[in-house]
């Protein structure tokens, strides 16, 4: 039975925990046989902490939804007391917290074996995992040739492979959705401050960052968001209340939709078809929303904080390649050519096309849709090497022609609006790599968002779709 763990998501292998068909301990020595078996091929999982593991199911695992179930979290923008992080930086490495951050506290509660943690890009500014201080790229365990996406890339990567069943992941531009993307798992960015951001940071890259999860299934996703919702002590602004909550929003399905749905490829005009046999109405549309406008603010914007946590950790020492690599480099240099007065002015930005996509998404005021339908990427995973982090023009690397926003035109745009996103694994390219396929809500209503991912996920599974690697 333990070899076949790698095909369960976390609901079923807690609940096996839970009827003593299996102990946590034999799904630790699963994952990390798993770990030795597939992660030389992935370069996915790092700093694993195998004794605090173990300490923490000898002492007892709290009684949540996940007992019993191993885990990994992301080496970028989560702080573990016990788990030492490189923040996929050199100039970073084997950073030791202080304490827990407030989602991590959070996490633990659900009972999830903490083992590692997963790679990321330097500054979390990528669409491919390739960071320097892991020695090399993360690959997809689809194919290793292709990149498993970014900035959460060593998340997908593991959780595709089998390692586990599910992992934490951080998105501020599409960085859940594009690994889920690019390896066929479910992915859902939650509504602006959903989840908690302290107490070591009020809020990140001006709000358009929040934290998630890469995940199998939809339930798995929904039941770890209500664990985790809320805003913690002092945060400077929260999230909409919800209503029911996740977990019990998907199960039944919602109201019939009003679906927008661009002219763009086959897996989307698939997905729009699945829809409209489910009930719901689907109308070709767009947002008129200054996207370019809004593409040269996040850019500015986050330029302006990866030079500051550079800044910060160099402490007086000279900024050299050994230490950032070059799209790190790029972003202080470019942050210093701005205006004093651009970060604000950018932030301006951002919340005018949040009220532009609001009212694209108002029915009150014009018949808007409930959900906007799109393809995740342009395009099929890329292949590795394609968004390395060697170059230092970084407003290419993110907005030139072949840049991350050609490739990713989709995602961002909800980071900055703040409505939840979710990335379903539903389409396949002829070389048999997964297709991500884009939904998104209006502003506070993730759990429509997530009652229709699972209506979708029942309509058409995707759970016996497998990596190669993880057969």
């Amino acid at each position: 039975m333990i070899g076949d763990l790698g095909a369960e998501d976390a609901t079923a292998l807690a609940g096996l925990v839970a009827r003593g068909e299996v102990t946590p301990t034999e799904l630790l020595d699963a994952a990390l046989a798993a770990v030795e078996a597939r992660n030389p091929a992935l370069n996915a999982v790092v700093l694993m902490q195998e004794g605090v593991a173990r300490q923490a199911i000898a002492d007892g695992l709290p009684p949540g939804p996940f007992r019993g179930v191993p885990f990994l979290i992301k080496d970028l923008g989560i702080e573990a007391k016990d788990f030492p992080s490189h923040n996929g930086s050199r100039l970073l490495a084997n950073t030791v917290y202080r304490g827990d951050s407030s989602i991590f506290t959070r996490i633990k509660a659900t009972g999830v074996v903490t083992f590692g943690r997963t790679t990321s890009p330097e500054g979390g500014i990528g669409a491919a995992t390739e960071a320097a201080v892991y020695g090399g790229p993360t690959r997809s365990p689809w194919s290793p040739e292709h990149t498993s996406g970014g900035s959460s890339g060593g998340a997908g990567a593991a959780v595709a492979a089998g390692i586990v069943a599910m992992a934490h992941g951080s998105d501020g531009g599409g960085s859940v959705r594009i690994p889920a993307s690019s390896c066929g798992l479910f992915g859902f960015k939650p509504t602006r401050a959903r989840l908690p951001d302290g107490p070591y940071a009020g809020e990140g890259w001006a709000g358009m960052a929040i934290d998630g999860f890469l995940t199998r299934s939809v339930r798995d996703t929904a039941v770890m968001l209500d664990a985790c919702e809320g805003a913690d002590l002092g945060a400077p602004y929260f999230a909409p209340p919800l209503g029911q909550g996740h977990a019990a929003a998907i199960s039944c399905p919602p109201r019939r939709l009003r679906v927008a749905i661009p002219e763009v490829a086959e897996a989307v005009r698939a997905a729009g078809q699945l829809l409209e046999s489910l009930g719901h109405h689907v109308t070709p549309a767009r947002p008129m929303a200054d996207v370019p406008r809004m593409m040269r603010a996040w850019t500015d914007i986050v330029a302006v904080g990866t030079a500051l946590g550079i800044r910060h950790a160099l402490k007086g020492r000279p900024l050299t390649e050994d230490l950032v690599e070059g799209v790190g480099r790029g972003a202080v240099a470019h942050a210093e050519t701005l205006h004093p007065t651009r970060y604000l002015a950018a932030v301006g930005d951002i919340h005018a096309f949040g009220r532009q996509m609001a009212r694209f998404f108002e029915p009150e005021s014009g018949g808007g849709p409930d959900i906007l339908l799109t393809a995740t990427l342009a395009e099929p995973p890329a292949r590795v090497g394609r968004f390395a982090h060697t170059t230092t023009d970084y407003v290419a690397y993110r907005t030139g022609p072949e840049g991350i926003f050609a490739y990713s035109p989709f995602c961002a745009l909800f980071n900055a609006s703040g409505q939840p996103a979710a990335s379903l694994p539903l389409g396949w390219s002829k070389d048999g790599l997964p297709i991500g396929v884009h939904l998104a809500a209006a502003f506070g209503q993730d759990e429509t968002l997530i009652a229709l991912c699972a209506e979708v996920e029942r309509a058409a599974p995707w759970g016996g779709k497998r990596a190669p690697m993880a057969v």
